[in-house]
């Protein structure tokens, strides 16, 4: 089984079923095969040999599927790559992956021109659009007139990704992949959530982050589900998706939920064909959760809890226990075994906090060209994550920090993860970040970054008292900050390595209590 072989399978099995829907185009399977086949073999006529590494910077659209695909049918490995990177940050990552070709959107032609003087690999620059640089050929000028199926054997085992971690502590790494591992990102969410073939799944997170990729669009092809796809994200433009589109599933991160109940008439846009929600990236508060199940009128909500070095997989909050078991990150996705162990790598007693790790069918196979990394990341055929969290009786695995984000005041131990819960749950509070700043006698003081509802004003000492009636007085922020939205990577995270930094360095020069 190959990525490829899904999508020339729904070709002849739903030729004339709506495959992919945006901006106004549509294509049937059997259109979409045929597309995605002369672009593989213009590729292919161009010096693309399998095994080859391509860059992707493209935001979402029909043609990020049809040169995702082509590239699988062809055998090479798909670097998709984050657009809102700056070239210094694009030029590392094609010399990190040694990528021979590098496929970008037209409004990126400057600056993959700029991150490709230092790219002695890179062979081949395609720009998806009508105007590039001279040393960039078209889209277009690739396609070949051959839309049969590529003669290239591509096995189960071969790599066919390579996803760039978040970069929340540093230099992103490349996680690299095979057929094997992606098809078992799909077969588990499949097993999870339920989804069939009559799903209309829409893609508005990013297709370059592994969540929208792994988990609903290779899925939904592989499914034959249609698939409507958007470039951007916005919560009005959204609601009226769901409604014109029908859609019947949808995947945001907690940021994108709490959008849809700002606008004003929410509430009037028929949403009944969505019937499962998931999320994922961040924790969802239990008041915007409550919330978001009342937008939607149901409750199948589904926490998907994982890593970009998982696939992604992890563990999943599936609504039988959403909300007795609100804050949990959830129990082991099929074919995945998880354990929560000390620095010796023993088991911690139940509700007790250590390391979570996590081994499975859809865990990366290393850190390309990073052995150093890799031997460091997996030890006895388990990938740590460097996440903190417990496990319950009953198996569930709560997150509780970063271990580099989690806080020491005074010797004590702060979780930021339960001060962010705490400070969420006052009304005036739109989102929030708990970061640890140094302090000469305490060691670290516990901060709060926070970003109000529209028009409401923060009090620092308000948001004080009301934290002393949910956590103990160390735990408690003594330094407050506002910001208008808070830095996040395109996963959703929260970049508070970024925070730390500009905090730090600025000493606090406004909005500061202390």
């Amino acid at each position: 089984m190959n990525l490829g072989l899904s999508l020339s399978r729904n070709a002849t099995r739903l030729p004339n079923k709506e495959a992919i829907v945006c901006e106004g185009r549509s294509f049937t399977y059997s259109e979409l095969n045929r597309e995605v086949n002369r672009l593989a073999n213009g590729f292919i006529a161009r010096g693309l040999s399998k095994g080859d590494k391509v860059a992707m910077m493209m935001k979402n659209s029909d043609q990020f599927v049809m040169v995702f695909y082509a590239l699988m049918k062809a055998g090479a490995v798909a670097v998709p790559i984050n657009f809102r990177l700056t070239a210094s940050e694009v030029e590392y990552l094609l010399n990190d992956s040694d990528a021979k070709m590098v496929v970008f959107d037209e409004e990126f032609a400057e600056v993959m021109h700029r991150a490709c003087k230092e790219t002695p690999m890179v062979e081949l620059k395609i720009c998806a659009g009508k105007k590039a640089f001279a040393d960039q050929l078209l889209l277009d000028s690739i396609l070949s007139s051959d839309d049969c199926n590529p003669d290239v054997e591509v096995l189960e085992s071969d790599d066919c990704e390579i996803l760039y971690t978040s970069g929340t502590t540093g230099r992103p790494k490349g996680a690299l992949f095979d057929h094997h591992r992606v098809f078992h990102v799909g077969i588990n969410l499949t097993a999870m959530m339920g989804l069939t073939v009559e799903d209309r799944v829409i893609h508005i997170a990013p297709l370059y982050h592994c969540a929208q990729l792994n988990l609903f669009m290779v899925l939904s092809t592989f499914l034959g589900c249609t698939q409507v796809i958007y470039q951007d994200f916005d919560p009005v433009q959204t609601l009226k998706a769901f409604e014109e589109h029908r859609i019947s599933v949808f995947f945001g991160v907690p940021t994108m939920y709490n959008f849809f109940l700002q606008v004003p008439n929410g509430k009037e846009f028929d949403l009944s064909s969505v019937r499962k929600c998931a999320y994922g990236a961040a924790p969802m508060p239990l008041s915007l959760l409550e919330k978001s199940m009342d937008l939607f009128s149901h409750k199948q909500f589904y926490n998907l809890c994982g890593l970009t070095e998982g696939g992604p997989g992890g563990v999943c909050l599936t609504p039988s226990r959403h909300l007795d078991k609100i804050g949990a990150g959830g129990t082991p996705i099929p074919n995945t075994e998880v354990r929560v162990v000390d620095e010796t790598g023993e088991d911690v007693a139940t509700g007790q906090i250590g390391e979570f790790i996590i081994r499975g069918e859809t865990v990366m196979k290393e850190y390309y060209n990073k052995s150093e990394e890799t031997q460091e990341t997996f030890r006895d055929g388990w990938l740590y994550t460097g996440d903190l969290a417990t496990m319950d009786e009953e198996g569930y695995i709560t997150l509780v920090d970063r271990k580099k984000d989690m806080i020491i005041s005074g010797g004590e131990n702060v979780y930021s993860t339960e001060v962010e819960q705490a400070i969420y749950a006052h009304p005036d509070v739109l989102e929030t970040a708990v970061i640890g700043i140094p302090h000469e006698v305490w060691g670290e003081t516990v901060a709060a970054v926070i970003v109000p509802q529209k028009e409401a004003v923060i009090n620092p000492e308000e948001i004080k008292a009301f934290c002393r009636e949910k956590l103990a007085g160390y735990k408690v922020p003594r330094m407050f900050y506002q910001m208008e939205q808070l830095p996040r990577n395109a996963s959703g995270k929260v970049l508070k390595f970024q925070l730390r930094k500009h905090y730090i360095e600025q000493q606090a020069k406004e909005n500061v209590q202390t």
